[in-house]
């Protein structure tokens, strides 16, 4: 008898479980192509980049210094089921022996598409290939930009949700993990939460000289840590411009609350902007993709950019990271249903 129970409890929680799935996934199919397939494999190669800008406003204009790091590549082997991709991919600079003398960069990225919504998970950790790329109202003898500088690092976590209203016949899944077609063009408002904690430490001793004696106070800080919560609406279209062929491209601006400690080494804390710090602020996503799949194979591109904006009255800060990623790959093992529609 209870194993009779438990059985049944089973096949109704399964059943149950299923009637969600479909219902999160159910489409228009004069619109979009369903996924035939329970499995896909996939190559590709990624390119990581990022940017930060300080700046500090003052009656003589604004002073800014600009960070960026080399781009970093990898080639990365992944398997699909349905929503979810999962993978391993690998620095070709270390693959190549050529990046002994750098601290490792940490990157671990989860993605979750469904006709309805999408998720993005993701944790990301500089390395210590910083250059100085610009600076501003700090007049040199000696120009600066291009040089190595150590003193930048920082790390990210967050969490992107998002849901598409029109999700019936505009897809995400097509621009993005492949696991349907867009058969016509189509747009869709977007709607999202997103919560991310950045953490920067900054050692402004490891500039020239030069630009050393010339920072303004709030240049001079130590760490930044803050918690990014905020609220998007945007719109994402499909363009589909031949057969197979789909272009999408969607934008998410977002007001943005911002919760900020920011500790420096002046002496007696004397920054005005010191301590705990609430502030609203603007956000932006963006997201381009371009990809041919004929239901079996497929290959593609996709710049996924992120963008925080951080102000005060006399600081500011500016930080993006994206990815460009092109692949390639295909689905395989055909699902039960349409195995049983193609033999009848």
């Amino acid at each position: 008898m209870l194993a009779s129970g438990v059985r049944s409890a089973y096949q109704i929680s399964k059943r149950e479980l299923t009637k969600v799935g479909k219902s999160l996934n159910d489409i228009d199919t004069t619109y979009i192509s369903p996924n035939l397939y329970n499995l896909a494999f996939m190559l590709e190669q990624s390119t990581w980049f990022e940017h930060y800008r300080l700046g500090s406003n003052g009656n003589d204009g604004n002073q800014s210094l600009n960070f960026a790091p080399t781009a970093n590549t990898k080639i990365g082997i992944y398997f699909g089921w349905r929503w979810i991709f999962l993978g391993l991919s690998f620095d070709i600079k270390k693959l190549l022996g050529k990046a002994k003398d750098e601290a490792p960069r940490k990157e671990i990225v989860f993605n979750l598409y469904s006709s309805r919504f999408g998720v993005d998970l993701y944790y990301r950790k500089t390395g210590s290939n910083f250059k100085l790329s610009s600076y501003s109202n700090i007049p040199t003898q000696n120009r600066y930009e291009g040089i190595k500088f150590n003193g930048l690092q920082s790390s990210i976590k967050g969490l992107n949700a998002y849901w598409i209203f029109n999700y019936k016949h505009f897809s995400y899944p097509a621009a993005y993990s492949q696991s349907t077609n867009q058969r016509k063009s189509c747009g869709s408002i977007l709607a999202g939460f997103s919560y991310s904690q950045h953490n920067i430490t900054f050692d402004h001793t490891m500039l020239p000289s030069e630009i050393q004696e010339q920072l303004r106070p709030s240049l001079t800080f130590e760490k930044v840590k803050y918690n990014d919560y905020n609220l998007s609406v945007g719109y994402g279209y499909n363009w589909v411009f031949a057969k197979n062929c789909l272009l999408n491209l969607s934008l998410l601006p977002a007001i943005a609350y911002k919760k900020a400690r920011i500790d420096d080494a002046l002496p007696n804390n004397q920054n005005n902007w010191l301590g705990w710090v609430k502030d609203i602020n603007f956000d932006l996503i963006t997201r381009a993709g371009l990809t041919w799949n004929n239901g079996k194979y497929y290959v593609g591109a996709s710049l996924v950019l992120h963008t925080y904006d951080y102000r005060k009255d006399n600081f500011s800060m500016t930080n993006s990271f994206g990815s460009l990623r092109v692949y390639a790959g295909f689905n395989f093992w055909k699902k039960k249903e349409y195995r049983y529609q193609q033999s009848k």
